[in-house]
């Protein structure tokens, strides 16, 4: 057996709750690496992220404030807890948070932080509100969509679109609108989590098929592996899944790998149509909480994008598991006031 890698990463995204993020099966992936020793370091937004009390997964946790503070504020922290801790790469797992990790990666860099992560103009182009320019770019599907940022222009959407519609959040969140006052109740509760512009976008009817996947910035397809949902909750999170035999779904992936030269995890959100039509719907710029469906399936992606950061190279992964579910449930972590305490008042568990 060779050496195994030793290193600390830190990981963001420990909300395993009903809108999980993929904080906790990102560091399942690298735990379960015969290649990799890990010590995992938690970077928390708030005191009850379940994953801070997972003391199997999760070595140590720092608070960290919300990407909003600012760039320069958020980054100052990252360093702060660097100087006390040294990390050796950082695994950012949120949307809201990839903006500042890309535009401030020479601080990480000068700082021996590594990080994989798509370049600024590949999460641009991708963004909810661009996607249909992305798809005639790249020769993919794409439901009609309309950037908003009023009332006024709700009252026009009937000009351009049929209901039902599609209401989403710039970052997260998305309702199926069947008149305006639907649209107008959206629009309020996505602009105040989200803020502006809200995205909407032509429903498109068929059964949703997602694929996770991890590009190495020189068109390659290191990992892919496609996935129905089985079960949805209601903020449309998928609370259990299947792997997929889809050449067709697998295929769009990797050209779209290769055309776009993609640097890091992604999620692709398609609809295929009873026709067999494939309509992008949104991509995620990292891997989403289901990933480790694909760890289950024989692809272990956390593992790749650990090796890929390093340096290392990774062969292209091709097989998986078809048939292989994933089923989410909830389970009680007991803890003591005094572990509440020393995050709330420490910042460090």
């Amino acid at each position: 057996m060779p050496e195994k890698l030793k290193i600390t990463i830190a990981v963001t995204a420990l909300n395993n709750t009903d809108n999980p993020g993929p904080g906790i099966p990102v560091i399942r992936g690298i735990k379960e690496s015969n290649l990799i020793d890990a010590r995992i370091i938690g970077l928390a937004y708030e005191n009850l992220e379940p994953g801070i009390y997972l003391k199997d997964l999760v070595d140590t946790t720092y608070m960290i404030p919300y990407p909003s503070v600012g760039k320069e504020a958020y980054m100052e922290r990252i360093l702060e807890i660097n100087e006390i801790d040294p990390i050796d790469m950082i695994i950012p797992n949120l949307d809201a948070e990839l903006f500042t990790f890309i535009k401030l990666k020479h601080i990480l860099e000068a700082n021996n932080i590594k990080t994989f992560l798509p370049t600024e103009k590949q999460l641009d182009e991708r963004n909810k509100g661009n996607l249909e320019a992305f798809g005639k770019k790249y020769n993919i599907k794409v439901p009609k969509g309309l950037s908003i940022t009023s009332y006024n222009d709700i009252h026009h959407l009937k000009d351009d679109f049929e209901y039902p519609i599609l209401v989403k959040g710039k970052f997260y969140d998305a309702y199926v609108a069947y008149n305006e006052e639907q649209v107008t109740n959206a629009f309020n509760k996505l602009s105040a989590k989200w803020g502006l512009p809200i995205i909407i976008q032509e429903f498109v009817k068929g059964t949703e098929v997602n694929v996770v996947a991890l590009g190495d910035g020189l068109g390659n397809t290191i990992a892919a592996v496609p996935m129905r949902k089985q079960y949805i909750t209601d903020k449309g999170k998928a609370w259990g899944g299947v792997t997929l035999n889809d050449e067709t779904l697998l295929s769009i992936t990797q050209n779209l790998i290769k055309d776009t030269q993609w640097r890091g995890g992604m999620e692709l959100e398609m609809i295929r149509t009873t026709d067999n039509e494939y309509y992008l719907i949104e991509i995620n710029p990292r891997v989403p909480a289901w990933v480790y469906l694909a760890v289950g399936a024989g692809q272990n992606i956390p593992e790749a994008l650990v090796r890929l950061t390093m340096g290392e190279h990774v062969e292209p992964m091709t097989e998986y598991e078809v048939g292989k579910i994933f089923i989410r449930y909830s389970w009680d972590l007991i803890g003591d006031m005094s572990d509440l305490e020393k995050i709330s008042i420490h910042g460090k568990f």
